[in-house]
């Protein structure tokens, strides 16, 4: 029989460990949160340095159009390419996130995109004219890096 004293201890022993996962799982959204900032306004501010900073070695980048991989690169390095690439496509861009959703390793952000060409386009976009998308932007943590992102519009 479990005596008064125990079953305090034991009442508060679960509610130490209950309480020590929720700090923890906070604690994980916390560093994701701030790793995607990071890499949203590093992105906003051609800083690839900065987008870089948090990504794994062996980082898997998509972009979707309508259901359609229209790029993909794997590794740091391609990545790296692609996004000084990117570059002169532009000559301001601005990702604002509009909604968060963390499912533990995941982290789904809704994205309003706004960017003024710095060249013309073969879709009939000219040089200055102004592209405005919505999209998703999914992450993948592993060990504290981002290991994928897919981007879909």
């Amino acid at each position: 029989m479990i005596e008064n004293a125990d079953m305090k201890n034991l009442t508060l022993l679960v509610l130490l460990i209950l309480t020590l996962g929720c700090q923890t799982k906070n604690g994980m959204k916390e560093q994701q949160k701030e790793i995607i900032e990071n890499y949203i306004k590093s992105y906003n501010d051609f800083d690839i340095a900065g987008m870089t900073k948090n990504l794994s070695d062996a980082v898997v980048f998509e972009n979707v159009s309508n259901g359609k991989v229209e790029l993909r690169t794997e590794g740091i390095t391609e990545f790296k390419k692609q996004a000084e690439s990117a570059k002169k496509y532009f000559t301001q861009r601005k990702q604002t996130i509009e909604s968060w959703e963390f499912n533990n390793a995941k982290v789904t952000v809704e994205i309003d995109y706004k960017a003024t060409l710095a060249i013309d386009l073969p879709n009939g976009l000219k040089t200055g004219d102004t592209l405005e998308l919505k999209g998703v932007s999914e992450f993948e943590f592993e060990n504290g890096k981002i290991k994928s992102i897919t981007d879909k519009s």
